[in-house]
């Protein structure tokens, strides 16, 4: 399998009040081509801090990142913020819509931005509206962000990250805003992108969401502390059973 992001004894420290916090100390980890990757543990623990550092977002104390065969500590801020642009998907629980553009308008913005993707605008448009037609929701392409649901927001994001065509996906809390229904369809809609070979590391607190990946990484205090495979050949309620089990296990 070939390997997508590599980590190697990653480190990020705080300075807050001329004191030395350290958030994530040398975590190390591989994700490779199709893996669809949890992130769990205790609040606190670094999740989300671990998320935007191996996807460029912030900036890494210590260690090495390698995205794709670049290391991303090499990188000057223009050529991070390019990658993140062309080979990275961002989902976050806030949906960060621009609130003067349509639903539409929000989906194709990452595209007009991109040096990797060559077309005009009829083609990208289309291609918009047609991944809005796949996750169900090509019937808001012209509403205002404040005139659909929060699932359908979450699918447009979704939408979004894929308009680039991107490596990899990176979702913190993709569903922490959403009802347990809406939840379900969106975690559904990440799993059939998986399932096409997208390869996914989000960050979640519900079992459930965690159960639909391949794989979980269980962080306490900045450090992994554990890793735990998923028979995705069980059904989702014994893959949730287990999961469960073995969270407990881990001190959950």
């Amino acid at each position: 399998m070939k390997t997508i992001l590599e980590v190697q004894d990653l480190c990020k420290t705080y300075i807050i009040n001329k004191r030395q916090n350290n958030v994530l100390r040398n975590v190390s980890f591989r994700i490779g081509e199709g893996e669809m990757v949890a992130v769990m543990g205790p609040s606190g623990s670094g999740k989300s801090t671990l998320l935007y550092t191996v996807s460029g977002m912030d900036r890494m104390t210590a260690g090495t990142v390698s995205f794709c065969g670049k290391d991303m500590g090499s990188l000057n801020d223009n050529a991070l913020s390019q990658m993140r642009l062309d080979d990275m998907g961002f989902i976050f629980q806030q949906m960060y819509m621009l609130k003067n553009l349509s639903v539409l308008d929000n989906i194709i913005l990452p595209a007009v931005k991109s040096e990797k993707i060559r077309e005009n605008r009829s083609e990208t448009v289309a291609r918009a509206r047609a991944l809005m037609t796949k996750l169900g929701i090509a019937e808001i392409a012209d509403n205002d962000i404040n005139e659909v649901s929060g699932g359908q927001l979450q699918r447009a994001c979704i939408c979004r990250s894929m308009m680039n065509q991107p490596q990899m996906i990176f979702a913190d809390e993709p569903t922490g805003a959403l009802n347990r229904t809406a939840s379900g369809e969106v975690m559904d809609e990440l799993a059939k992108l998986n399932g096409e070979g997208t390869t996914v590391m989000l960050v979640t607190h519900d079992a459930r969401v965690a159960a639909k990946c391949s794989r979980v990484l269980y962080i306490v205090d900045g450090n992994i502390k554990g890793e735990y495979n998923i028979d995705k050949a069980l059904s989702l309620r014994d893959r949730e059973r287990g999961l469960n089990n073995w969270l407990l296990e881990m001190g959950w």
